[in-house]
């Protein structure tokens, strides 16, 4: 199988997203798709999820990082045919295919801000790039709450993408505000596609209550994987997906 048809099999189509969005990701690195989970949708994840963090305890997250200040799910893959969409969604798989070209998953994990927590350097993945024939990684963010200025909301520094620099090449403090962020403010069950090479970090979650997402993580077919995927397979997850799913994970 090659990725158009793997694409094409998995219901992406050249009308998946529109020009305006692409002109977004060219631009700014990255998009925001409204509603791609709807509200009954958001509630089931968010129940899956407590469930998931219940049974795992204290070794949840550690397949791939733990982190002081957040709760962390990981290898979500092979934990519930549930998260098969943060990896088949026909609007995503448009946007990271338009950035990426040819790709595959790099992993499927899942990020809490806690109350009081979450403030993160502005970072990129990938490195420094200069040109688009250079992208390597590209990422997306799977709203479960309301993504506010209280709550731990993602910041990014549009057009980072193409500077050719880190922020630690430019920044004194990595934590500190850039002149030029935004924060991704969006309801729960948007989806947020970004070019990882983008400047981006979490921000103080200065409410109540966790702030919580998933992250379908994606990288070029030549690259490796945050999570490897044919190592960790499960018979169930490969017996669930489909060939167009599988090549997606390269399993």
């Amino acid at each position: 199988m090659d990725m158009a048809t793997a694409l094409a099999g998995l219901g992406v189509t050249a009308d998946s997203v529109d020009d305006a969005t692409r002109e977004r990701l060219d631009r700014d690195g990255y998009a925001p798709l409204p509603g791609v989970l709807s509200p009954t949708r958001v509630a089931a994840f968010r129940s899956l999820i407590a469930a998931l963090l219940a049974a795992e305890g204290g070794q949840a997250g550690l397949e791939v990082h733990q982190e002081a200040g957040t709760d962390r799910l990981a290898d979500l893959v092979n934990k519930d045919a549930a998260f098969d969409v943060c990896f088949t969604d026909p609007r995503l798989l448009a946007c990271v295919a338009h950035v990426l070209g040819d790709f595959k998953l790099s992993s499927l994990n899942y990020r809490a801000a806690l109350p009081g927590s979450g403030l993160q350097d502005l970072h990129t993945e990938g490195g420094p790039v200069t040109s688009p024939e250079a992208f390597q990684v590209c990422n997306s963010i799977w709203l479960l709450d309301d993504f506010t200025p209280d709550n731990g909301a993602t910041r990014v520094v549009p057009g980072s993408h193409l500077s050719g620099k880190t922020p630690r090449d430019v920044l004194a403090d990595a934590r500190d505000a850039h002149p030029d962020e935004v924060l991704l403010r969006a309801p729960a069950g948007t989806v947020v596609v970004f070019n990882s090479h983008l400047w981006h970090g979490g921000t103080v979650n200065r409410s109540a209550r966790p702030r919580r997402a998933m992250h379908s993580y994606f990288t070029r077919r030549g690259n490796g994987q945050q999570t490897d995927q044919r190592e960790h397979a499960r018979a169930g997850t490969l017996a669930r997906l489909a060939p167009a799913a599988r090549f997606i994970l390269d399993v």
